[in-house]
């Protein structure tokens, strides 16, 4: 299982309609809404990097009031 850390800005005003967006697909496992210089962070989890990278790509970056994206892949899991 691949897993990342994705932090998203939004168009202003929109985060709450990116957060519900984003609970709507099946692996993003968490979605909050943070202050700072993102707006949103989803954790993503894929049965691998290039499902991840497609989840990414073609799904959160694509979601319409979406303006960029960073993805933090997580190397290590600690309990």
């Amino acid at each position: 299982m691949t897993s990342a850390y994705v932090l998203i800005n939004t168009e202003i005003g929109s985060e709450d309609e990116v957060l519900a967006q984003l609970k709507q697909i099946p692996m993003v496992k968490e979605a909050h809404l943070v202050y700072g210089v993102y707006d949103v962070v989803a954790l993503v989890e894929a049965p691998d990097l290039d499902k991840l990278k497609e989840v990414v790509t073609w799904k959160i970056r694509k979601l319409e009031k979406v303006r960029s994206t960073l993805t933090m892949i997580i190397v290590e899991k600690t309990k």
